[in-house]
């Protein structure tokens, strides 16, 4: 079994390719060849919570039976630790000996940004390249890594709560990807005719308010993953076209998409379509102009499982990971 730490993730998932990854799972989601029970979540009373998401992948390759365990613990903020902890496991289709133990955070990073990227493709204008960050954590910075794969990026402008963070994105993002960035004051500042968002923060007081945003933008909102976490307010999702990656899971799992329809601005069989029914050809997309367009990311253990193979064959063609012997 190979033990791949969030380098040797990197290395092995590039961001193009976890963009091809992601996609391809997505597609196949939603053609029925993935099996994936919603996550079971657990909380013991404080703010920490662990999530366990189990699923098998049909097709070739990178597929086959593996799972995502992920702890969110808050606190890990102010440790200088990231907040999200867990880990990737995947199994050998052919004798079910585990192939790979591989870091979570990293992977969750990756294969949620592609998964934005994928859906900015899919769905946002194509010489949209405003983009307004809210937040200025590690989903920030994948994101912009992402984004600048897919998109010509303009104008970069960025919201965060704290300055001392704001700050150090701005110095990354200059050595990084030799992209400027523009602290604003508000959200409003940031979203003010931004034809890209990605929102990235984990609260439960909404940041994003339907004046905000501009006539034709698309937004990937991927910081609210539990029930009772909103980025944007009832009146600003209402407002878009509402594409998710798994029906199921943004039905039973997101506040976004239950508040429209519990203050009545939206009927509760409003069409919810996946990313992957767009990729099939079976949903047009964005249909107009002015249309705007919201990706609600709650991320699905497919993308992590689909990505720990690809993770898994790279890292034995470059020779990297621990191999460590787990057989009886």
């Amino acid at each position: 079994m190979l033990l791949l730490n969030g380098d040797h993730v990197r290395q092995a998932l590039p961001v193009a390719e976890a963009h091809r990854v992601v996609a391809e799972v997505m597609r196949r989601y939603s053609g029925g060849d993935v099996v994936q029970p919603v996550r079971t979540v657990l909380g013991s009373g404080d703010s920490s919570l662990l999530g366990v998401m189990p699923c098998h992948v049909s097709g070739e390759p990178d597929a086959g039976y593996g799972l995502k365990a992920v702890l969110h613990a808050p606190g890990n903020s102010a440790r200088g630790l990231p907040t999200h902890v867990g880990m990737v496991v995947v199994f050998d289709p052919e004798t079910a000996q585990p192939l790979a133990l591989i870091d979570g955070a990293s992977v969750t990073a990756l294969r949620t940004a592609a998964a934005s990227a994928v859906a900015t493709e899919a769905l946002a204008a194509p010489d949209a390249g405003d983009l307004a960050l809210i937040g200025a954590g590690t989903q920030a910075r994948s994101h912009l890594l992402a984004l600048r794969e897919i998109r010509t990026l303009r104008r970069v402008r960025l919201w965060n709560r704290g300055s001392a963070r704001a700050e150090e994105f701005v110095a990354w993002a200059q050595e990084r990807a030799d992209i400027e960035v523009e602290l604003t004051a508000t959200p409003a500042d940031a979203l003010r005719g931004a034809d890209l968002v990605c929102t990235t923060v984990d609260t439960v007081e909404p940041v994003v308010q339907a004046a905000d945003l501009a006539e034709g933008v698309h937004v990937n909102a991927v910081g609210s993953s539990v029930p009772g976490k909103r980025e944007l307010d009832a009146a600003a999702v209402a407002s878009c076209t509402v594409f998710v990656d798994s029906r199921e899971g943004a039905l039973r799992e997101s506040s976004e998409i239950a508040a429209p329809v519990e203050e009545g601005l939206v009927p509760a069989d409003r069409p919810l379509t996946e990313i992957g029914e767009v990729l099939l050809g079976k949903h047009p997309g964005r249909t107009a102009p002015a249309e705007r367009t919201l990706y609600k990311s709650l991320g699905m253990a497919a993308q992590d499982v689909a990505s720990g193979f690809a993770i898994v064959r790279a890292a034995r063609r470059l020779g990297i990971g621990t191999e460590a012997d787990f057989t009886c």
